[in-house]
């Protein structure tokens, strides 16, 4: 039986990894977590901060490679949940390849206040992203999205528990669902 593809997104500091560690530990089926840090971490030559515009191809080939590595597993047989700064202008990949291979794509944006996401990577270890001026803007890239804006769980509130209860609801009903 096939796997299902999670994407659990938002900007820096929104809990994604958190919650992504949760889902994948407690599933009751095999799952993956892929992080997407990771695989811009396997680049060890000539790597571009991928926040930065001229990191475009390069984050493409990341982003396909993820797409490619996700699907790979749910077709054989894991649930994945994948980790990291997905915005709509990078889920072509993963949509064309979860419909090519019948897969069942859940697209899920954890978006606090951007006060509480600046609180939140206040104390983050050197080497994690910490900039105020990028992660304020990468929050507003996750602003307004649209058609996509009932994909958005607005986490400010929330504790750990309950947003990992809301996100398995919401894929558990198919609310979040591209494909």
């Amino acid at each position: 039986m096939a796997g299902e593809l999670i994407i659990l997104t938002g900007p820096p500091g929104a809990g994604k990894t958190t919650v992504a560690e949760r889902l994948a530990a407690e599933a009751d089926r095999p799952t993956v977590h892929l992080v997407t840090d990771r695989f811009y971490g396997f680049i060890r030559a000539g790597g571009i901060a991928p926040y930065l515009p001229e990191a475009q191809h390069q984050n493409e080939v990341v982003i396909a490679t993820i797409a490619a590595a996700a699907v790979s597993f749910a077709d054989g047989g894991y649930d994945v949940v994948v980790d990291g700064i997905v915005g709509p202008w990078f889920l072509e990949p993963f949509t064309i390849a979860a419909r090519r291979a019948s897969l069942r794509l859940h697209y899920l944006v954890l978006r606090p206040s951007v006060d509480s996401v600046l609180a939140r990577v206040e104390g983050r270890s050197p080497g994690e992203l910490g900039d105020i001026a990028v992660i304020t803007d990468l929050h507003g890239q996750f602003a307004e999205l649209g058609d996509l804006e009932s994909h958005v769980l607005d986490t400010t509130a929330l504790r750990l528990d309950e947003t990992v209860d809301r996100v398995r609801g919401l894929v558990a009903s198919g609310a979040a669902l591209l494909a």
